[in-house]
């Protein structure tokens, strides 16, 4: 199952959990109501029975709809606002620096950035909660942008790098594919229908004279919440039962191996995974492992030795009852099994030395169409590959809290002359000469950064700036914007990668795409997709070749794919790269198969010549993530096999 056969199935999921809500809530109105009438029949005058019992009826239903949808909009509403991170300091997780030196964390961290880098988004917010002994995980969030990844105590106590691999692969599966966005709806909209019963709960618990009705109608309200409390466990194991056999499948293809995730489960087997926060229950449908004792029928999970049995299948509960007393005796201690099994750090090195250039890549859209939303292969390799080829210094000012400013404001600059004096004249004007000539200052290193590093660079330092307090967040916000359409000329790619930071910026703070209000909720005309599928196209063929006979027939091609037989003529805008501006909210808003189309006509214009070059491929990737489809570095882009740009073509 590819990436967008993925989005079409979380949309099917989510529209069946909607069907569920809807019984469920009707299912508690009826309850409600008959309660109404038997109270009203006992209270109520004979004669007067029918015609009130009606209007009774109407005034009970109503209170209720209205009641769990606003309790439900205002929980998901609270959830959004907080992102990720909110739901892992509600568990009581604390955040882990970008910079930790304390090995267990800091293998923690290197693993989430590996795996980030890997899939081609941003670092999430990486939490440990550090009162759960027992093994287990979750991601959050509504965006890769506001994600936030927590492991308990246990998790980094008991596993080794393999299995925390193997764990973080699977969450990370969650973000990628959207299901944690559905999980967080799902918490959200539950608690609408479990409200009942924590009501009642609290009046039950007050305590008065012996006339005080408060308590008798707190036991009504617990019997008819318990209604709620029966459906909202049913919904959460319908739904996510088969999205974990998904990301248990995502999570081996990702990691290219089984053993490290297949052992942590096995540890889960023998050591446990249930949590002790009384919010246990809550986030159970997001969690690695069953967080909460429930009978099988409310189980968010698939039985474990079938989880297992899916990676080895000669595994049985028999094996599972030898490993559990075995490690009853010998508890496992994962920074141990990393020393034994050779998967310990070394030690720092340098930088990386990049070789000599080899020749373009043989490129086929359908296996790039592929690879979007996945990881790349070997992902541990492929993500130390990058971050050894870039400068030790750079990535200690990209983890800086305030080195990150001037790094990311330089790596923003463009190169051509006239224009980065504007861009200097714009950072002066709000942050003064001293950071505007330090983003100079950057800007001359990372010319010689290798373009495979500019873009991992670029979500490296992303955790650093989404730390910075609102308002110095906003700042930076409204002057990456201002670096977007400053007069002059900005190349395709410089475009696309500030683009790309303001955007994932804006989303950690607004929990929705600085266009969503346009593009999501009102789509855009036919008319208007294919123009701007047109001009992207058209952009991206000018970038790719100099000769206008030659971009023109890539566009052609590309067009082709997105817009059959459609005759939009090849036109770049005069105005560059910024004329993208008005594109991205028709983009952004198609579904699934319209976006399958339109990456594949991209890959058709960058490799109508049947190669792609790495700046070429850094683009594709850019842009990708733009329209919210990750696509990760391609294995023979690597820096270790790098591929300079070729000279204007004529």
């Amino acid at each position: 199952m590819n990436f967008f056969q993925r989005q079409r199935d979380v949309r099917k999921v989510s529209r069946r959990f909607v069907v569920l809500f809807v019984v469920a809530v009707l299912a508690i109105v009826v309850v409600v109501d008959l309660v109404a009438v038997v109270a009203f029949g006992a209270l109520g005058e004979t004669g007067q029975r029918t015609d009130d019992v009606f209007t009774l009826l109407i005034w009970v239903s109503a209170l209720m709809i209205v009641a769990i949808g606003l309790t439900s909009f205002v929980r998901t509403r609270m959830l959004r606002g907080g992102g990720g991170g909110r739901v892992a300091r509600s568990l009581g997780g604390v955040p882990v620096r970008e910079d930790t030196t304390d090995p267990r964390l800091r293998r923690l961290r290197n693993v989430v950035e590996e795996m980030a880098i890997a899939s081609g988004v941003s670092v999430p917010e990486v939490y440990v909660l550090p009162n759960e002994h027992q093994i287990n995980a979750f991601a959050a969030g509504f965006s890769p942008a506001d994600a936030a990844i927590a492991v308990t105590y246990g998790t980094l106590e008991r596993l080794n790098r393999d299995e925390l691999q193997g764990v973080i692969a699977h969450e990370f599966s969650h973000v990628v594919n959207g299901d944690m966005r559905l999980n967080i709806r799902l918490m959200g909209t539950l608690f609408g229908i479990l409200v009942l019963a924590i009501v009642g709960r609290v009046l039950l618990h007050l305590r008065g004279g012996s006339k005080n009705p408060l308590p008798l109608i707190g036991l009504a309200l617990v019997a008819v919440g318990y209604i709620g409390v029966f459906f909202g466990r049913i919904i959460k194991a319908a739904v996510s039962r088969q999205r974990e056999y998904l990301a248990d499948a995502s999570a081996v293809q990702y990691t290219r191996q089984s053993a490290g995730l297949a052992g942590a489960l096995k540890k889960i087997g023998g050591l446990g995974s249930r949590l002790r926060s009384d919010k246990a229950e809550d986030v159970s449908h997001m969690l690695f492992g069953e967080g909460f004792l429930f009978s099988r029928l409310f189980a968010t999970h698939p039985p474990l030795v079938k989880r297992i049995q899916t990676l080895e299948p000669n595994f049985d509960q028999r094996q599972l009852d030898e490993l559990s007393q075995h490690w009853a005796r010998y508890p496992p201690a994962g920074l141990a099994e990393d020393e034994a099994l050779g998967l310990a750090p070394s030690g720092p090195a340098g930088p990386a030395p990049l070789p000599a250039p080899q020749a373009p890549i043989s490129v086929r859209p359908d296996e790039v169409i592929a690879s979007v939303g996945s990881v790349a292969p070997a992902p541990g390799r492929v993500a130390a590959s990058i971050l050894d080829a870039i400068p030790p210094e750079l990535l200690d000012r990209a983890r800086h809290p305030e080195a990150v400013l001037p790094l990311v404001f330089g790596l923003l600059l463009t190169s051509e002359p006239a224009t980065r004096a504007n861009q200097h004249a714009v950072l002066a004007a709000r942050y003064g000469d001293g950071l505007a000539d330090a983003a100079v200052a950057e800007a001359d290193v990372l010319a010689g950064l290798h373009p495979a590093l500019r873009l991992p660079l670029g979500e490296l330092a992303f955790p650093a700036l989404r730390h910075r307090p609102r308002p110095a967040a906003e700042a930076v916000l409204a002057c990456i914007h201002a670096l977007i359409r400053v007069d002059g000329h900005i190349d395709v790619f410089e475009y696309c990668l500030s683009r790309l930071l303001h955007r994932e910026l804006h989303e950690s703070m607004h929990r929705g795409a600085p266009w969503s209000r346009q593009g999501r909720r009102n789509r855009a005309p036919r008319e208007v997709v294919d123009r701007s599928a047109a001009t992207l196209l058209a952009l991206l063929a000018q970038a790719g070749s100099a000769d206008r006979q030659a971009a023109s027939a890539a566009y052609r091609e590309g067009l082709a794919r997105v817009v059959p037989g459609s005759p939009l003529p090849y036109d770049p805008p005069a105005a560059g790269a910024v004329a993208l501006e008005p594109a991205w909210p028709a983009l952004d808003a198609l579904d699934g198969p319209e976006k399958e189309f339109l990456v594949a006509g991209m890959v058709t214009v960058i490799g109508h010549d049947g190669v792609m070059t790495v700046s070429e491929i850094e683009l594709l990737r850019t842009v990708c993530a733009l329209l919210h489809c990750p696509l990760p570095p391609l294995a023979q882009a690597q820096p270790e096999r790098v591929v300079p740009d070729p000279g204007p073509q004529t």
